[in-house]
């Protein structure tokens, strides 16, 4: 694709990576037949290919305008379009200086900008956010519906988090939702990973990953949630931490890359390129340990294997690229997985859009769960908070994290 960026970007660092972005766009389209906004809503501007065209109008002088936001708004930022290019057009970085730039030009309403200021304070924020969720439990009864829809029919408690220390040590993330919305799910990745003789250790004053604030245009926000992560993992990483495992796949994919979003900032480029470096999810501490697990396994139970049904998160499939490795696993292990039609599409959580955007949102759960649920599961297990969170709202079967499988098959 050709370029002539405007002079207010073209000499910058990221004018350079948005013209080193577009030019690799050789308009095929293919990222349309991958695109759940273009399946639902059949509009070239709300596909890879026509946000790119609006982006790069705007990245070459012309005007911004509220339509150009929408479409901007409406991309849940999936990457299934950056799996299906066979240019390897970096879509969501431009993406990221596309909004960035809109969001300077063009003013949001009063209540759009009042949601997304209440969504980052309120759910970056853990102690606000668990306590609106424990008063969401005790008036569940009274709330409406869609709110109802929010909370899980019932948050499963954690199993009590093992006291062993073992010589390899890895952190882990506790994220700012997850905690209050699925507590059992770290529990049982330091279960597991116990069998496996790794402890896991929880830095004080880390918390949200910056994700929230990123994606909701608060990028100078975000870049402080970084900063403090690193400061609050940085003395175990100097003692010798092997691993920063995060259990959330959307928070794996931001801090993968804080290597990137801190490049640029002197005192902490290098550090954020070693976070990057050190971040695994936890399927791939798992992975590597597999015959090892396997061999934990108790004998197989006379009674027939429950039915389940995998989730791959966008954030794990196209943003942290693993793909079948934990179904694979699961397998290994004798879950008795069922197939699953158009896994590489999203389901509609994409972190706050099913809040922003409830009726792509919804659209977009109904057929996920129409899929889920088409070999008769008897639960659905996935890799990401948002997602689990998303899809419970929509079926009576239990949605949770695999690994809390994974301890359950450990006994």
């Amino acid at each position: 694709m050709q370029t002539n960026l405007a002079d207010f970007i073209k000499d910058t660092p990221q004018g350079r990576e948005a013209d080193a972005i577009l030019r690799k766009c050789v308009h095929c389209g293919f990222c349309t037949a991958t695109c759940p906004t273009y399946q639902l809503l059949g509009d070239e501007l709300d596909g890879p290919r026509g946000r790119i065209y609006l982006m790069k109008q705007v990245l070459e002088g012309a005007p911004a305008t509220a339509k150009t936001q929408l479409h901007l708004d409406r991309c849940l930022t999936c990457r299934s379009c950056e799996t299906t290019c066979p240019s390897g057009v970096h879509y969501t970085r431009l993406l990221d200086i596309g909004r960035r730039v809109v969001e300077s030009r063009v003013r949001r309403g009063p209540a759009d900008t009042f949601a997304r200021a209440a969504l980052r304070k309120i759910i970056t924020t853990p102690l606000v956010f668990d306590a609106l969720v424990r008063t969401g439990e005790l008036m569940r009864p009274l709330l409406p519906q869609k709110l109802k829809h929010k909370l899980p029919p019932q948050i499963r408690p954690a199993k009590p988090f093992p006291q062993s220390a073992h010589a390899r040590q890895m952190l882990v993330l506790g994220g700012c939702v997850q905690p209050a919305l699925s507590p059992a799910t770290n529990a049982a990745a330091a279960r597991v990973l116990d069998r496996l003789d790794i402890s896991l250790v929880a830095a004080e004053r880390a918390g949200c990953c910056g994700a929230v604030s990123y994606h909701l245009s608060a990028e100078d926000e975000a870049r402080d949630f970084m900063r403090r992560n690193i400061d609050a993992w940085w003395p175990h990483i100097e003692a010798g931490a092997e691993a920063l495992v995060i259990t959330a796949s959307g928070c794996g994919t931001m801090v993968e890359d804080y290597g990137h979003h801190l490049a640029r900032d002197p005192d902490y480029a290098e550090k954020a390129a070693r976070v990057s470096e050190l971040t695994k999810d936890i399927s791939e501490v798992v992975l590597a340990e597999a015959s090892r697990l396997t061999a934990l396994i108790p004998a197989p139970s006379p009674l027939p294997p429950r039915k389940v049904a995998f989730h791959p998160p966008c954030t794990l499939q196209h943003g942290l690229k693993i793909r079948g490795e934990i179904e694979t696993l699961l397998l290994s292990l004798g879950v008795d997985l069922v197939p699953v039609r158009d896994a590489h599409l999203c389901c509609g959580s994409a972190g706050t859009y099913s809040i922003l955007h409830p009726e792509l949102a919804g659209q977009l759960r109904e057929n996920k769960i129409a899929a889920l649920t088409q070999g008769a599961p008897d639960e659905i297990v996935t890799a990401n908070i948002g997602c689990q969170t998303h899809l419970q709202g929509a079926t009576d079967r239990p949605v949770r994290h695999w690994i809390e499988l994974v301890d359950d098959l450990l006994g």
